[in-house]
């Protein structure tokens, strides 16, 4: 399956209930969001097998800083 950067920003920003869409970019650091926590990651793990079918882990995502670095994370499995 082909992973289109542009796709899993938009599938982000729907999961982010402040997050108005066109806000987020490559080089956005996920992390410092406000509504950033250890629910939104659970989120974020589960969008990725859902739509991608790649199981990223707990530890995976504490790697990435940048919804660019989960897009790398996506592509490398």
């Amino acid at each position: 399956m082909e992973v289109i950067l542009e796709d899993l920003i938009e599938k982000l920003e729907a999961e982010f209930d402040e997050i108005k869409p066109g806000s987020l970019k490559a080089n956005t650091s996920f992390k410092d969001l406000e509504e950033w926590s250890s629910m939104q990651a659970l989120v974020v793990i589960a969008l990725v097998d859902e739509h991608y079918e790649v199981a990223l882990s707990g530890e995976d995502l504490m790697q990435c800083e940048t919804v660019q670095d989960i897009y790398n994370k996506i592509i490398e499995k």
